[in-house]
């Protein structure tokens, strides 16, 4: 096969396979695109022609790539992805843009800071919009690779060179129960706590073990009761004499106006770091640099950390 000249190759034809490739339907696409059912198909097409390769096949599950459009997905999608940001203006005018950030978030920063970015984004920038979602069931890699992610939020990741991450906080533990339950503001006691059942968090993905051991060696052991989502816990906690031990942000969140209060532990817990992650692409990205300082603001980091590469 001859290899194509790049220059008989019209950058509206990628857009047409990138989008094509995203929603395995020319009429899906068609629309991504802003353009006529028919109008795709003669792209895909010529560029068909181009590369001498069907790129799609129909199939009862949609338009299905071909293995030579798995090898050029990604360096098409990445190439599109730098052309659109080199087109962006060099500046960024929060008050009249109109963009949209997309974000992901674990389920602990999604309780923590979602109202908190909604409204710090709505203050100043009353013209974008934010499409936030959780980040379980998602790759993140994938989407961020593929400009479908401006930016995660959760835990520490592995080391990757094309992502930057910058630390956001760093939490302890405390315990979250029924107002109810204790009159005092002392730190909870070893003894209080083994007094009643707790509730375990299924999906915070937090190690509460340490309480366990700690517990350990004043001869005491603790009951868990039963595990419970994150989301549920607070109407679980407003029924049951019951004690949860969570990160501090998060239970700061879920008590306000809810009846539940927060007690300290009698020990200095582990904490727990924060991040926030994204593609170095975007470093220097006016609009994200502006996102990234409203996050650092609203999740109470003192200022711009050292970014590690991941």
């Amino acid at each position: 096969m001859q290899t194509p000249n790049i220059n008989s190759i019209d950058l509206n034809l990628l857009r047409v396979f990138d989008a094509v490739f995203r929603e395995r339907n020319i009429l899906r696409a068609a629309q991504r695109l802003g353009m006529s059912q028919p109008a795709a198909s003669h792209a895909l097409a010529r560029l068909r022609h181009s590369l001498d390769d069907d790129l799609f096949v129909r199939s009862a599950q949609g338009m299905l790539p071909t293995s030579r459009a798995e090898q050029l997905a990604e360096p098409i999608r990445q190439a599109l992805s730098y052309f659109e940001l080199g087109l962006q203006s060099g500046s960024f005018e929060p008050a009249t843009s109109r963009q949209q950030f997309k974000l992901a978030l674990d389920n602990s920063s999604a309780i923590a800071l979602t109202s908190k970015i909604v409204s710090a984004v709505g203050a100043a920038a009353p013209g974008i919009s934010l499409n936030l979602r959780p980040s379980g069931t998602i790759d993140i890699d994938r989407l961020l690779d593929a400009s479908e992610l401006d930016l995660f939020i959760g835990r520490p990741g592995e080391d990757r060179e094309r992502f930057a991450s910058e630390d956001l906080s760093s939490d302890d533990f405390v315990v979250v129960h029924r107002s109810q339950i204790r009159a005092t503001q002392s730190p909870i006691t070893a003894d209080e706590l083994v007094g009643r059942p707790h509730l375990n968090l299924s999906s915070a993905g937090d190690d509460t073990g340490f309480l366990d051991h700690w517990l350990a060696e004043q001869h005491l052991r603790r009951d868990v009761k039963h595990s419970v989502p994150l989301l549920g816990c607070t109407a679980v906690l407003q029924e049951q004499d019951m004690y949860v031990p969570m990160r501090r942000p998060i239970a700061e969140a879920i008590c306000k106006g809810s009846g539940l209060a927060i007690s300290e532990l009698p020990f200095a817990s582990p904490r727990i770091t924060t991040c926030m992650h994204w593609h170095r692409r975007l470093d220097s990205q006016p609009a994200h640099i502006w996102l990234r300082e409203t996050i650092r603001r609203v999740a109470g980091s003192p200022g711009k950390r050292p970014i590690r590469s991941q």
